[in-house]
């Protein structure tokens, strides 16, 4: 049995409250480390007030997520940061705790800067965890096709030629939609058509298969912060 990708999960659950209590409990980790990250402090279930911000925000997400907002553990960590956000500013709480001035300062919202758009100002570190959670749902992606990180090691091209054939090929397969669907479907890399449409050796693009495939799957999926650091057509 293939294992469902978490954004599939959250769209099926997100209309079923028992379903939806039972994948926050799951979580519950992962919105404790989220809500650290954003207090400096650690927290405990039942005694931090933030911790229950977190998990109303949590499943906030879940009811509001669709899968044009990408990954959705970036997503969560995004309504979470945002409602302890508002929860500060009503308490009055902004000194001591976190700082706000990254965010929305008075400067800012005097040129009518939201906090929704400095918000979205993330520091190289915000980055790197969103990347981070990223890489943790294409791991578990790529498994449906037998692939490791190791095995993309592996597979990569170590030549200029070799890397500008793969090139050629990931362009090809990325423009035709049919091609990427067929991918997904069943599984397998369309040798034949790579072969018939750009002239590149099969095995060429056998040996490559996996970097290939991986390549199609980031560029064509929801792993907008691994695209941005993997540049697979420099």
């Amino acid at each position: 049995m293939q294992p469902i990708r978490i954004k599939d999960r959250v769209v099926k659950i997100k209309d079923d409250e028992e379903e939806i209590n039972r994948f926050v409990e799951e979580y519950k980790p992962f919105i404790a480390s989220c809500t650290e990250k954003i207090t400096g402090r650690y927290m405990r279930y039942g005694e931090d007030d933030e911790l229950s911000i977190a998990l109303i925000a949590f499943v906030e997400a879940i009811k509001s997520f669709d899968s044009a907002k990408g990954n959705f553990l970036s997503f969560a960590q995004n309504v979470i940061r945002r409602r302890i956000i508002d929860y500060y500013r009503r308490e009055g709480r902004h000194s001591g705790v976190i700082s706000l001035s990254e965010y929305c300062n008075e400067k800012d919202e005097e040129k009518d800067l939201s906090i929704h758009e400095s918000f979205h100002r993330y520091s190289e570190d915000e980055i790197s965890e969103y990347r981070r959670l990223e890489l943790e749902e294409l791991k578990e992606e790529l498994k449906q096709w037998n692939i490791s990180f190791f095995d993309l090691v592996d597979s990569s091209p170590k030549h200029n030629k070799t890397r500008k054939l793969c090139r050629e090929a990931i362009r090809f397969l990325v423009s035709k939609p049919e091609l990427v669907s067929l991918i997904r479907q069943k599984k397998y890399l369309p040798v034949m058509e790579i072969e018939k449409n750009l002239g590149i050796p099969r095995k060429n693009i056998e040996r490559a298969r996996k970097y290939i495939i991986a390549a199609v799957i980031i560029k064509t999926g929801d792993y907008q912060y691994i695209k941005d650091y993997v540049d697979w057509d420099g």
